[in-house]
């Protein structure tokens, strides 16, 4: 039961870290519907790592592209490359924001923000603004003409994903359309701003939660890590096809039921 609970909580962060639903909301909310335990912030960072080398090795071949167009150094590929500059700029935001909550307020974020009203409300506020970006039409900003303002404007919209019942691509996605962005090129950019987001988030909670890792069995969590990678693969594959072909309206249908249900089930 320890190794299907793990690879439960792996499906679970898989398939809504990328699609725009929310991770942290569905793995605590799923969790007690399916009747296990809640993973919490900690068991939920370690995961997150198998979704970041989901990430990765998804866009391997534009990672590369990048770091072939830039200097050999690898300081100058971050600092000097227009896109990864942007992605730097929009990463600031979440960092700030996320460590300020997290170091300053950590009991606002684990009794409030992480209660099953806030990630009600937060999924249906999610539904009105991406229905209002699903709405807009296709913008012509893209990879190449986009400015530094289009990368912090999406990042910083990205630091609200802390939020359990925000959704990051939900969020960077439908800001990106609002903005004025190529649908394609939207979706694309928030994934792979997605990248150092993750990460820095996982490892953050994975420090201040070091303590708490004996209770969880190494093998079970590497299969739970597993399945995190193979889900997270899935879920960025269906999206970019099915958002290109579909926009966000399934997905912001969803996240209504699912609000209002958490509501009438306080």
């Amino acid at each position: 039961m320890e190794y299907l609970e793990f690879i439960l909580y792996g499906v679970i962060q898989g398939l809504t870290e990328f699609i725009p639903v929310s991770s942290t909301a569905h793995l605590k909310v799923l969790s007690l519907i399916l009747g296990i335990n809640d993973p919490g912030p900690s068991l939920s960072a370690i995961i997150q790592f198998g979704s970041v080398l989901a990430l990765i090795w998804y866009f391997r071949n534009d990672l590369f592209q990048l770091r072939n167009q830039s200097s050999r150094n690898i300081f100058d590929f971050f600092l000097y490359k227009k896109l990864s500059r942007s992605i730097l700029i929009g990463t600031i935001p979440i960092v700030l924001l996320g460590g300020s909550i997290k170091i300053f307020s950590p009991y606002f974020y684990y009794e409030f923000l992480r209660s099953n009203l806030s990630i009600a409300l937060f999924s249906i506020l999610m539904t009105i603004f991406m229905y209002l970006a699903d709405r807009k039409k296709n913008g012509s900003v893209n990879f190449i003409n986009h400015n530094y303002f289009d990368g912090f404007l999406i990042g910083f919209s990205q630091a609200f994903a802390i939020f359990p019942g925000i959704s990051r691509s939900g969020i960077t996605i439908s800001t990106a359309l609002l903005s004025g962005w190529e649908r394609g090129d939207a979706a694309k950019f928030s994934f792979l701003l997605g990248i150092p987001a993750i990460f820095l988030t996982a490892t953050f909670e994975f420090i201040s939660s070091f303590n708490e890792l004996y209770y969880f069995r190494f093998y079970p969590l590497i299969f739970g890590l597993i399945s995190a990678f193979y889900s997270s693969l899935l879920a960025i594959n269906f999206l970019l096809k099915f958002y290109s072909a579909n926009g966000l309206k399934l997905f912001i249908f969803y996240r209504l039921i699912f609000g209002v249900v958490i509501l009438l089930n306080l």
